[in-house]
């Protein structure tokens, strides 16, 4: 029996062991793939206090391991349902059934696609959703990003150290995306914005070879490119415990900052619940308060 079983390995979930842990807590953290969550896909964090510079991967792997000497039990199995039992919960796994006293969902998010024609089989042949990852595959090729938040920008600068030209694709005429971030990309003597356009079509033989884009007045282009990596947004990754916890219109669980859910005991922290700021200190902030709520709930029974 657990105190807590917390699902997902992210900032979110990682910080909530700590907090868990220093309170004496019996600690199972349920991760589907692998720890650290989307941050480690960031090439350089900037904004994270007292961390003025540090990569994504050396973040998480930093607080995995803080987690880890703290005695947090982890396994790496995929939580796929939660039955309650009397004041106790059950997290059900592709491989076994853990029970608990309190759960937090800690889920994140995975990315939105496009939904374009054959976008899935093109996945590893010209299209990504992740330009560290793959970046390297496209040196001194010509490569294209769509989005406009600061995932997006991010991408496009990583690749234009790396590929021979950058086109980055945006829907509208203004970025969400940080100004600094944005200037940055602009200065690059390699790099093109396409506004107020999107995505039709991809177009392939055995791999991508380039992409058709039409524009707010309806007119159709086509763009000769190596490679497409699609960053517009993220799905919370809930779907499997909706028929338990209330979720939102787009499948976020639905929670105020106290990050309580419907369920006295169930919390939820970072970027699967409804909130204005999804950013690492705000996962980390969910968090500390998930687990807070989870030891008074655990200090009352």
């Amino acid at each position: 029996m657990y105190d807590c079983i917390i699902i997902g390995a992210g900032t979110a979930g990682l910080t909530a062991a700590i907090y868990l842990r220093r309170a004496s807590k019996k600690v199972l953290i349920l991760e589907a793939k692998s720890y650290g969550g989307q941050i480690t896909n960031t090439l350089t964090i900037e904004n994270y206090p007292a961390e003025p510079h540090i990569s994504g991967f050396d973040f998480a792997t930093k607080l995995y391991n803080q987690v880890k000497d703290l005695g947090a039990e982890i396994k790496f199995e995929k939580a796929i349902d939660i039955e309650i039992n009397n004041s106790n919960k059950i997290v059900v796994t592709n491989n076994s059934k853990y029970e608990c006293k309190t759960i937090i969902l800690a889920t994140g998010s995975d990315n939105r696609k496009l939904g374009l024609e054959n976008e899935d089989e093109l996945i590893g042949k010209g299209v990504s959703y992740c330009a560290t990852c793959d970046g390297n595959f496209y040196k001194d090729k010509v490569v294209a990003v769509v989005g406009g938040g600061n995932a997006a920008l991010q991408e496009a600068l990583y690749l234009s150290d790396i590929a021979s030209y950058v086109y980055l694709i945006h829907r509208r005429d203004e970025f969400r995306a940080d100004k600094d971030t944005v200037n940055k990309f602009k200065e690059k003597n390699n790099t093109e914005i396409i506004y107020n356009s999107i995505i039709t079509k991809l177009l392939y033989d055995s791999k991508l070879n380039g992409i058709e884009i039409k524009n707010n007045d309806g007119n159709i282009s086509k763009l000769d490119i190596d490679g497409l990596f699609i960053a517009v947004g993220r799905i919370p990754e809930n779907q499997n415990f909706a028929k338990l916890i209330n979720l939102d219109s787009n499948g976020y669980v639905i929670s105020s900052e106290d990050c309580n859910t419907n369920i006295p005991g169930i919390y939820t922290a970072g970027d699967n619940r409804t909130k204005t700021v999804r950013q690492l200190v705000t996962a980390a902030s969910d968090g500390a308060i998930a687990a807070t709520e989870a030891i008074k709930y655990l200090n009352t029974k």
